[in-house]
């Protein structure tokens, strides 16, 4: 579908370039792109280097371990319907406390695994449990203490102080967290929202 409205945006903007004839504009911005696209990208070999390899080292050190057994009681109030011994939530925790680290790449297999643990747990396989809208909830708006990918673009973008998103990125994620984490449990009250199963119950 993104590939679509991509297209869609492409061709809409040459045939409007036809017609006010400005094509060579066109052919212009899409050289100059493609040059700054490959700069960038090469620039980030470096930075993303440096920043994923402090984060491993991190979560060599056990950080990311220390940070998942500290989680873990607020885990067992978020998602009172998995059973506690349930491998599910030490998926979860591990997710958040990776994310926490900008550990982004892994995140995402753990991220894959709860969700598929998550599942074993859903007696309707069609419709997603209230523990999976709130994981990915919170997957999706993770609190942040280091985001690497941001201060690898920033850098490669010669930014001049490239650490300093680091303050803001701490402060939007926990309160899109909060957000995310209220809604969820909000919504979930609400009838409209309540699953198929628990109608009948």
């Amino acid at each position: 579908m993104i590939n679509a409205i991509w297209l869609g945006l492409i061709v809409i903007g040459i045939v409007i370039s036809m017609f006010n004839g400005n094509m060579q504009v066109v052919t212009d911005s899409v050289l100059s792109s493609s040059k700054t696209a490959v700069e960038i990208a090469i620039g980030l070999i470096g930075v993303m280097s440096f920043w994923l390899g402090l984060m491993k080292v991190a979560e060599e050190a056990g950080l990311v371990k220390a940070l998942g057994r500290g989680l873990r009681p607020i885990m067992k109030r978020l998602f009172p319907e998995i059973p506690e011994d349930h491998p599910a939530v030490g998926s979860i925790v591990a997710n958040v406390a990776a994310n926490f680290f900008g550990l982004g790449n892994a995140a995402t297999p753990l991220g894959i695994k709860a969700m598929q643990e998550l599942q074993e747990l859903n007696d309707n396989k069609e419709e997603a449990t209230d523990a999976m809208v709130l994981f990915l909830a919170i997957n999706t708006s993770s609190v942040t203490l280091i985001s690497s990918s941001v201060i690898a673009y920033r850098a490669a973008a010669n930014s001049a102080n490239v650490t300093e998103i680091i303050a803001p990125t701490i402060i939007a994620t926990i309160i899109s967290t909060v957000v995310g984490v209220a809604s969820c449990k909000f919504l979930q009250k609400l009838p409209t929202f309540k699953r198929e199963s628990k109608k009948g119950e």
